[in-house]
């Protein structure tokens, strides 16, 4: 009788309790006005993660997290849910959180090697999106020391050698991974395209190796007929560093070659001219002639060593004066024509009938 009676009450209070429902609103349901955004803040439904996770505004997400990071936890099972996490951040292409996710479950240093080997190319995978293409290496070389056939780092490690231009060791993963994988496609593209730009990087490294060599068996060869002619050359201050009497003799070659470029120059047009060897032998020099009186410049880039001064103003002064000569002054055969001893300061007459390397030759004359 007594179990007739409970049933009786437990009935009646069901009933009274919806009735309740029917005419009272549920007061916490989410509100007309604002519920996608409520609907928003539920964990499962959340379409982006929150910057920063406040437990007022988001407690079933800050009660997730917490279960997350519950040190309690076994190793393993901590990293799989930062991994998990991680791979969340990544789907929303905020690589820099999936990183610090995945170092936090590399750091429990669990024993599931499985486990650590996903950690590392997921990081690897972040890091290359982030343009990090060391730091992914890196990460997928540890993961290949765990696992040596792991494709994911396999390929990974390969994409960021060809990133990195080191197209050797490209090569190098994608044949590794190859005898693991022998059919695998993107291992055998990879390796394609480290071959193809390994081959043209040797290649262009061949040209300007001979490149280098050429230029300086020119300059040596030019230095020689400037020695030859007892040319003065201007030596570099630069300390030498001790070595070798080849090495010295090189250092020096190049120190005095470096001395026959034209440097600081205000007229446009003898920018990067420089003393050359002609095939017979001849040399030409950049000249350029000052006037003072008027702040006006000629540039010669190429004087021949045998041409004399008074042919190259013949032809600047001949038949049409410069404008800026108002006096008609500037007479090839009225004019006076000096170089400048730098050491002490004195000018030079230079006899306009002499050529050029003559005046080279002068003993007061360092170019």
């Amino acid at each position: 009788m007594a179990s007739s009676t409970e049933q009786i009450d437990s009935d009646d209070g069901m009933d009274e309790f919806m009735d309740k429902f029917k005419t009272e609103r549920y007061k916490n349901a989410f509100s007309e006005d604002r519920w996608e955004e409520e609907f928003n803040k539920v964990p499962m439904f959340m379409k982006t993660a929150p910057e920063e996770i406040d437990p007022k505004k988001y407690p079933e997400l800050a009660c997730l997290q917490a279960i997350i990071h519950d040190e309690d936890r076994p190793p393993e099972e901590q990293a799989r849910s930062l991994k998990d996490e991680g791979n969340a951040f990544f789907k929303e292409k905020n690589y820099q959180k999936a990183i610090l996710s995945y170092t936090a479950g590399l750091k429990k240093k669990c024993r599931d090697q499985d486990l650590n080997v996903v950690l590392l190319t997921n990081r690897a995978a972040a890091h290359f999106y982030l343009g990090n293409m060391r730091s992914a290496l890196n990460d997928a070389a540890s993961a290949k020391k765990i696992k040596p056939d792991h494709l994911k780092a396999l390929i990974r490690g390969a994409q960021c050698c060809i990133e990195l231009r080191i197209f050797s060791e490209a090569v190098k993963w994608c044949d590794e991974g190859l005898k693991a994988h022998p059919t695998e496609k993107k291992l055998q593209e990879l390796r394609a395209t480290a071959d193809k730009h390994k081959r043209a990087t040797e290649r262009d490294a061949r040209k300007a190796k001979a490149k280098e060599k050429k230029l300086h068996g020119e300059n040596e060869a030019l230095l020689a007929a400037i020695k030859d002619r007892g040319i003065k050359l201007l030596q570099s201050t630069k300390p030498r560093q001790h070595g070798s009497d080849s090495e010295d003799e090189d250092e020096g070659s190049s120190a005095a070659i470096a001395q026959l470029s034209l440097h600081g120059l205000s007229s446009q047009e003898a920018t990067g001219a420089q003393v050359f060897l002609d095939q017979q032998g001849s040399l030409h020099w950049p000249v350029l002639f000052l006037y003072p009186e008027h702040q006006q410049s000629d540039f010669i880039s190429a004087f021949c060593e045998s041409n004399c001064f008074i042919d190259h103003l013949t032809v600047m002064f001949g038949e049409e004066l410069p404008p800026w000569d108002t006096d008609k002054k500037y007479i090839p055969q009225n004019m006076q024509l000096y170089f400048e001893d730098e050491e002490k300061e004195v000018l030079y007459q230079v006899n306009l009938e002499m050529s050029l390397l003559q005046v080279l030759q002068h003993k007061r004359y360092i170019h």
